[in-house]
């Protein structure tokens, strides 16, 4: 198709292009200013990128690149009804001619170009670009074969159902599939890599055109094992992986020979291709079900993922040195990263409260809770491993994966080598071998207690090294056998041996001068308080006082870790916070941050999520506080509805509001109410009740995290000063329904979880007077029984659902009673795994008066129910008279002969904990 571009509005736009790469704010934003008039005011805008991508050779190549990318961004925005049909025909038309372009940034943008084209498109909508690029792959012009494997590769990679479809009755796929099984054959290694990336992302279950190439692909694999290229090979290793995953059967009867290529592989050169060898023991190790068939690689892998785990000369670079003392070094603005606040009402678990009769079940979309799942151990387990996936964070994956499947097998093999590599001069083995002992700590915690009495001494010795790195990864691995560390508080002379020295050790490291080891002593500090809990309380003190001492040390990034560390001491010691010797060494030091930071600082932000565990802590000890924490959260959600309903109306004169403000703000509403109790009347008496004006703004606002916040504070009111919300009951109610949805988003699960734990707390406020909730009855249960019914909803809500309705049911069980069988399995099954607690107490008694209103509703559904009464482990007297009374009852009301028969399939350990407990 011809276009003629205007030569004025070219010059203009091309002029307006080139000041895109000005590094002046100032011509930045003059220049998108200028972009979005051209978008707005000029017809076939698109038509003009295009020409100016592919035809303007003679223009510098990053504008027309700039070009590419505007058009590649604009062609996947709605169009405008005039021009831009024009103009996206003239794009079709011409942007294939750019894979020739001998430029291969051009190149390449022209690939994204053609990649939203199609993304665009219905599939098999734009048949002639998807032939030309199918003929170009074997184009004489090497420029254009380049280009067209790199289009092809960008499709696969981001719309790969776009070239596996039906076309004219044929499918484009099978050809391609031959196509690139062909060129991994070809002279130039470019071209190899191509084809082997573009075959790896159709590796999928159901790609047709892949399975009946399977034993040609992996023959080709074969071949390009020994590739002089070491991007062939880690294609290579990397589509062996994947091929693991999906096609076991093809790979497993050649695991010898493919064994033996991944270890020496694993030991090459290349770190790339060293990465993608150790990738495959990561994947093979985190399959159950071949377990059996990497148990003979053990001897040769353990070693190899330990090797893998010394430190790279480009690690050590990408950490920049390893300098004693950088405390005093500014902190990067990209090294402090991004944090989601916002408090969410789950239920704790227990890994088994009562013998198993089935297994729990679990939701399809449920997350691995894994330590190691690869963003967690990226970024939270051990920092000094952030940045790129790596060969040394890979192989420590691995090896926890392969000790966690094969415990004290993987510890015999590793032991060994431990030992020369602990004990070793050169302090980058040292540090790779501390780094392990944390790896393999979930795993082989059986096989290690008997070494730890000599283990741990040297850590805490380890603490002492004069390298940083050394000094960091011991936190991290002394964080990892917390759970033993605490155990010997009680044992012998446990504390003095191990308990107290870790403690003072890591206090040491929160107050040293790296900022590294500062940031890995907070974090694993945190973790000892964690498991630690009340344990604590007799070091109170030299805590507080090393916690404080940080203050004055830290930067911006570990403010934020000491933020964390502070808070998870409050919540693991409560109550003994709020002694006054206590609070007069932690609170002065919060109070100077919290004056010294304006309203809109973003480092606010942490210390009011801080001040949100210790408000709750100290309990009312930290009344004298709580009036200006009060009034200036009330300032912060005032301010900053203000400036979201300023933004909503005019986007362009205003930045988008930080919600994170808002919720926060709200958390420390809820710390304070939890922490003062009825106290909190006065505060909101005092302000006017503004409290709940801003409470409900929030609970009507579009961001998810901030109606979250908000109904957490609406619940902790209920509990703590129910009378201040009771008169606004019938116009709450509705709103928090409202929020209760039966299929949410993953962004709306929080928000639903609030919503329905706030509805429970609210009912438990009308025990006296039942009548004024039924109402709201009825449209709870009709959004609560779905989500509890439904295999697909996350865990967390299916419990608060559970929770809920049992509490409904102590209030009002005649409304709910006569619909119990449809839902008793579900409720049962939802809270076997909870904690015992006071929420799941007041759940169960419900449930029992809904039984008692409605015996017949459990009486299919009763091996369920029995199976969730042997789970408790501590239930309230009245809970377990309510236990007593039902049992008894149903096996009188059924007779011995009818019981005999009904429990005969029963699984012994739940026959055996009835009979203990209550003699049924």
């Amino acid at each position: 198709m011809s276009f003629q571009p205007s030569e004025q509005a070219l010059q203009e736009l091309i002029v307006t292009l080139r000041g895109s790469t000005n590094p002046s704010s100032d011509v930045q934003r003059q220049t998108q200013e200028r972009l979005e008039q051209f978008s707005s005011h000029l017809p076939g805008y698109l038509a003009y990128l295009a020409h100016i991508l592919i035809q303007c050779s003679n223009e510098d190549d990053t504008t027309r690149s700039v070009a590419g990318l505007i058009l590649k961004n604009a062609i996947v925005r709605p169009f405008a009804p005039e021009g831009e049909v024009v103009g996206m025909d003239y794009v079709k038309s011409i942007v294939l001619q750019g894979m020739r372009d001998p430029n291969q940034t051009v190149r390449q943008t022209v690939g994204t170009v053609i990649v939203n084209i199609m993304a665009r498109e219905e599939d098999g909508a734009w048949p002639e670009g998807l032939e030309a690029l199918m003929k170009a792959v074997d184009s004489a012009d090497p420029n254009e074969q380049e280009g067209a494997f790199n289009s092809l590769q960008k499709l696969a990679e981001d719309c790969s159902k776009k070239v596996d479809c039906e076309i004219n009755g044929q499918r484009p796929l099978n050809y391609l599939v031959e196509r690139f099984l062909a060129h991994t054959e070809h002279q130039n290694p470019r071209i190899r890599v191509y084809a082997l990336t573009c075959l790896k992302h159709y590796y999928q279950p159901g790609v047709q055109a892949i399975m009946v190439q399977i034993d040609n692909i992996i023959a080709a694999l074969f071949r390009r094992a020994s590739d002089a290229s070491p991007d062939v090979r880690a294609a290579v290793c990397q589509s062996l992986s994947i091929l693991l995953n999906i096609r076991p059967d093809k790979i497993l009867p050649q695991m010898s020979n493919v064994a033996e290529y991944m270890i020496y592989s694993a030991q090459d050169q290349d770190e790339s291709v060293a990465l993608e060898a150790s990738e495959f023991w990561l994947t093979f190790g985190e399959d159950p079900s071949m377990v059996d068939q990497l148990r003979p690689f053990l001897p040769q892998v353990g070693p190899l993922l330990l090797n893998g785990m010394v430190y790279s000369q480009s690690d050590l670079d990408w950490l920049g040195g390893d300098e004693e003392e950088d405390e005093n070094v500014p902190d990067k603005a990209e090294d402090i990263k991004p944090r989601f606040y916002g408090k969410t009402h789950n239920q704790e678990h227990v890994e088994s409260s009562g013998p198993k009769a089935v297994p729990a079940p679990k939701a399809e979309d449920e997350d691995d809770d894994s330590d190691y799942a690869d963003d967690d151990y990226d970024e939270d387990d051990e920092d000094d491993l952030q940045g790129e996936w790596n060969l040394r964070k890979c192989s420590a994956a691995a090896l926890d994966i392969m000790a966690v499947s094969f415990g004290d097998e993987m510890l015999t093999v590793l032991l060994p080598h431990l030992r020369d590599k602990l004990f070793s001069t050169d302090w980058l083995q040292k540090e790779s071998s501390i780094l392990a002992l944390g790896a393999i700590a979930e795993g082989c915690m059986d096989g290690l207690v008997p070494h730890l009495p000599t283990l741990l001494p040297f850590l805490i010795g380890a603490l002492s090294d004069p390298k940083p790195l050394v000094r960091s990864i011991t936190c991290w691995t002394i964080g990892r056998y917390s759970s033993w560390i605490v155990e010997q508080v009680d044992s012998g002379n446990g504390r003095d041996a191990y308990f107290v020295p870790v403690l003072e050790g890591l206090l040491r490291m929160i107050l040293d001068p790296n900022k590294r080891v500062q940031e890995a002593g907070c974090s694993a500090f945190a973790t000892l308080e964690e498991e630690a809990g009340t344990a604590l309380e007799p070091y109170m003190q030299p805590i507080l006082q090393s916690l404080v001492a940080a203050f004055h040390k830290y930067q911006q990034r570990n403010l934020l870790i000491l933020y964390d560390a502070i808070g998870t001491l409050a919540d693991s010691v409560g109550p003994a916070l709020s002694k006054e010797e206590h609070l007069q060494v932690l609170i002065p030091p919060l109070m100077q941050k919290w004056l010294s930071l304006s309203n809109d600082d973003i480092a606010l932000v942490p210390l009011l999520e801080c001040l949100s565990s210790v408000a709750i802590g100290a309990g009312t000890s930290f009344a004298p506080y709580a009036p200006g924490i009060f009034e200036r959260c009330l300032q912060i959600i005032h301010k900053e509805l203000q400036v979201f309903q300023a933004w909503t109306q005019n986007p362009d004169g205003y930045e988008e509001p930080d919600s994170s403000f808002v919720v926060v703000a709200l958390d420390l509403l809820s710390g304070l109410c939890q922490g003062l109790g009825l106290n909190i009347v006065e505060l909101v008496n005092n302000s006017g009740n503004s409290i709940l004006q801003l409470m409900s703004s929030c609970l009507h606002h579009p961001e998810d995290s901030i109606r979250q916040s908000a109904l957490a504070l609406l619940g902790d009111i209920a509990i703590a000063a129910f009378p201040l919300v009771h008169p606004h009951i019938a116009e709450i109610m509705p709103i928090v329904i409202e929020q209760i949805l039966t299929d949410p988003s993953d962004t709306q699960v929080s928000v639903c979880n609030n919503a329905t734990w706030a509805v429970g707390e609210i009912a438990l406020q009308f025990a006296q007077d039942a009548t004024q909730f039924e109402p709201f009855v009825a449209p709870v249960m009709d959004r609560l029984v779905p989500i509890l019914c439904n295999s697909r909803s996350p865990r967390s809500l299916s419990e608060n659902a559970a929770v809920t309705i049992g509490r409904m049911g102590l209030i009002s069980p005649a409304p709910i009673a006569p619909h119990l069988a449809h839902f008793a399995k579900a409720w049962c099954t939802a809270l076997w795994e909870i904690k015992d607690n006071d929420e799941k107490d007041s759940a169960f008694r419900g449930f029992c008066m809904l039984i008692q209103a409605n015996p017949a509703g459990i009486q299919e559904d009763f091996f369920w129910f029995c199976n969730a009464v042997v789970k408790w482990q501590t239930p309230s007297v009245e809970l377990d008279d309510m236990f007593r009374k039902i049992l008894g009852g149903f096996k009188q009301m059924m007779g011995d002969a009818t019981w005999t028969q009904m429990i005969a399939g029963w699984p012994p350990a739940l026959l055996q904990r009835l009979n203990e407990k209550y003699g049924v």
